[in-house]
């Protein structure tokens, strides 16, 4: 299934604008990296927090959709801790629970070093249908 939902993640049209690549997907996890531009960049020169959101927010997706139901966020909110070093972002998103309807979702957000610049919180509620792979 991870190769299935890899591929129809490919499809998501705002996460390839922003960069984002999925690296890996397994049974409640997924690793995404963004490698940043100037467009990710805010008037102050450091990665704009809607960036960093956008990248957490598609491995909360591709994590929350990994079992092949289709999940849709109902919650999330981030911390951020400290602007990143070097130009990629790494995103891991892990299940934390899950119920028949509800997940919920950690996304470590990293820089290239390796240190956490933020933590993202998600909720999902699990719909009855099944993800089409076309």
């Amino acid at each position: 299934m991870s190769k299935n939902i890899m591929k129809y993640l490919e499809n998501d049209r705002f996460a390839a604008l922003a960069g984002i690549k999925l690296v890996e997907v397994k049974p409640g996890y997924a690793k995404a990296n963004m490698k940043i531009t100037d467009d990710h960049l805010n008037a102050v020169n450091i990665v704009q927090g809607g960036a960093i959101f956008t990248l957490a927010d598609f491995a909360f997706a591709a994590a929350s959709n990994s079992y092949g139901q289709v999940s849709l966020g109902i919650n999330a909110n981030i911390s951020f801790f400290r602007p990143p070093k070097g130009n990629i972002l790494i995103a891991e998103a892990k299940e934390l629970s899950s119920s028949k309807k509800i997940g919920n979702y950690n996304v470590d957000i990293l820089d290239e070093d390796g240190e956490i610049i933020a933590r993202f919180n998600g909720i999902v509620y699990k719909k009855k249908d099944e993800i089409k792979i076309d």
